[in-house]
Formats: C-alpha cells, structure tokens, sequence
C-alpha cells in the first residue's frame, strides 16, 4: 500500500494555469459588459434605468471588441449640491442654455439683476433723455419704463422689482429711471438696503425753468387748473412763494440731497446739468460713462441738433432706419409767464441753489 506524503505542494501545471487564467479574465469581462450594457447612455447622456448619467470609462482588452459599439456619454461635472470629493479635479459645469428674444431681437442672453445704477432725478430735468443716450452703449442695459418701486410699489418686493429688468450679461449694468425717487423721503434707506453700493444719477436743471416746465406738462393734462403765478405764491405783493406746490418744492434741491447724503456718500451720486445736455450733450454723457466706469463709447457722432424740437436727437444707427427724438412731450413750448413773477422765483432760489453748489461742488450757474 502506497501512502502519500503529507507536505508542500508543487507549482501547478503550465496548462491548468492557463485555463484558470482564461476563466477568470472571461468572468471578469462578462461582468463589466452587464454593467455596461445596463447603465448605457441614451442621446441625452442619462440612464434610461439608473436616471442618472452615466459613461462607459476605459474597458478592459478583453471586454473591448464587445464593447466597441456601445455609445459613450460625455462626463458630466459635479453638481452644486453634489460636490466633488477632497482632492479631486473640479470638472467644468454646462452653462445654461436661455432662450427667446431681447430688445433687439436676438437671442436672449444674461440674467435679470436688480439694477447697479439708478437715475432718481429730477422731473423735467432732461432725464429721459440721459436715459435714451445711456442706452446706446452696449455695456448698459435699461428698462424703458419707470416702475415707481421705492416710491410707489415697494410693498411688491425686490423679487417682483428684479422680474422687470432686462437681461444683462455680467459685463454690462443693469439700469432704471424713476425721477420722483428724488423727492421720495424713503427712497434713499430703500435703495440703500437694497445695495448700499447703487450708483445714482441726478439730472438737474434751473430750478425756476425746471418749474414752469413741470407746471405746461400739467396744463396740457388739466386746462383748466389756476395760473402758475397764482399757483407759485402765498402773496405775489410780499414775494411770499408757496413752496408746498410740488413744482416749486421740487426746485429745492438741497434739502431734498440731505437725505441721500445720510445713506450715500457724494462720491456715489453723479449730477448731470440739463442746461449741458443740451448745448454738449456728448460732453455730460462722456462724464455719465466715466461715471458708471464704461468706456466713452457714446460721443459727438451719435448726436445732432433738432431745431425744431431745441434739443439733441441720436442719428441713425446701424439697429434703426431713423434718427431718434424724444417724443412729442419733449420740448414743448413753454407757457409765457411774467418776467417779474421769474425773478421773484430767481431771489427765491438763489439761497438755495447757492448751498446746493458747495455741497456738491459744482456751479451750475443758474444766477
């Protein structure tokens, strides 16, 4: 009988090696292609069955000629609330498709921000006249209307405020008009608790044309409304002027510029001269840009003078067939008033026009 000794055993067979070999890797790719073919991308580059991307990465030499026709899926990057792991190369994320149409037609592009700049002032100054020469530059986009927020409609928020601005890109300031803001006594903490860092254009203008200007606007509403001298004096005879009449009261710029000065430094609030706008209108808006800190891209090429209407009209551009003006409201003719009754306001103003000049360190030369 032949016993068999207990003890090491030798190295296997070359061949049995083999075969063990061969097994393992054939199991192994047979694996890989089940989990292939199950988490296989559709056009989309999502799992039909898992719901989430997936991609076939680097198969194995076994596994690849049965894999050669599977579709690989682009690699997606970390998502916000998945961040990548320590350590592990950030991958770059899709940047959001938009659709639809701008102002000028083409595809919509930016995101809708509450506005870096604002011009809160004054009616009948030459606001909107800022505002059509401001929106030539491409780094500017502003809305058309005045949406009386933080005068008017501040109860609807700062959400409903952002739904009306245009879409901007990051490049480009985001803008607004409303000229009563400046004679709105909560406007200036509202403003600032909305972004302390608002920038803010005051269009100014002689108070007393200023004022005679804002009284023919009302007259062509209500005709029937009293005479601007009876309307601007207490006592005509004792030169006692009735500053509770809004378009007197707004003239008073000084005491309305107190209280943006509690919120705003003056460094951050720019006044532009109507009286310029009109006779330089690419010099005032050359400083509104240096102002806003874009280039001079608006200059003199982008104006001509309308007699007719007395003030500066845009040429035609390459987006518009005509020459824009202001429109019919725009340089209407003022109702005449008597030549005592303005000097009477000119010594009314004087004080405060005066004051109004050393705050903000510029004559305007109204005198």
């Amino acid at each position: 009988m032949a016993y068999r000794v207990l003890g090491r055993a030798g190295p296997p067979q070359p061949r049995r090696a083999r075969r063990l070999l061969f097994a393992f890797t054939l199991s192994l790719s047979c694996t890989y292609l089940c989990y292939s073919l199950l988490c296989c991308c559709d056009d989309l580059g999502q799992s039909r069955l898992l719901g989430a991307p997936r991609c076939l990465r680097g198969p194995s030499a076994g596994g690849q000629k049965l894999l050669q026709k599977s579709r690989p899926c682009d690699l997606p990057g970390p998502t916000p609330s998945e961040p990548s792991a320590p350590g592990a190369p950030a991958a770059a994320v899709p940047a959001p498709r938009l659709s639809g149409s701008n102002h000028s037609g083409s595809p919509k592009l930016g995101t809708k921000r509450l506005p870096q700049a604002l011009i809160v002032g004054v009616k009948k100054g030459g606001t909107r006249a800022v505002l059509e020469f401001i929106r030539v530059h491409p780094d500017v986009r502003a809305l058309g209307t005045e949406p009386h927020f933080f005068d008017r409609n501040y109860g609807r928020g700062l959400d409903w405020y952002r739904s009306l601005m245009p879409r901007t890109l990051e490049s480009q300031i985001t803008l607004e008009k409303t000229p009563s803001y400046f004679v709105t006594q909560e406007a200036p903490r509202r403003i600032f608790n909305m972004s302390r860092d608002t920038k803010l254009i005051v269009v100014v203008r002689n108070p007393v044309t200023r004022a005679i200007s804002d009284y023919t606007q009302t007259l062509s509403k209500k005709p029937d409304i009293p005479t601007f001298e009876g309307l601007s004096f207490r006592n005509r005879t004792l030169g006692v002027v009735d500053v509770s009449w809004n378009a007197i009261r707004i003239g008073m710029y000084v005491l309305h510029l107190e209280s943006w000065l509690r919120y705003f430094p003056l460094a951050q609030i720019h006044f532009v001269s109507g009286e310029r706008l009109i006779t330089d209108p690419a010099g005032e808006m050359g400083r509104v840009q240096d102002f806003l800190g874009i280039k001079r891209f608006i200059t003199d090429k982008h104006f001509y003078f309308n007699k007719t209407k007395g003030f500066p009209c845009l040429k035609k551009t390459e987006s518009s067939l005509l020459p824009r003006c202001l429109g019919k409201s725009k340089g209407r003719t003022h109702v005449q008033i008597d030549p005592e009754v303005i000097d009477q306001l000119r010594e009314f103003y004087r004080p405060y026009n005066i004051k109004f000049y050393e705050t903000v360190g510029q004559d305007f030369r109204w005198e």
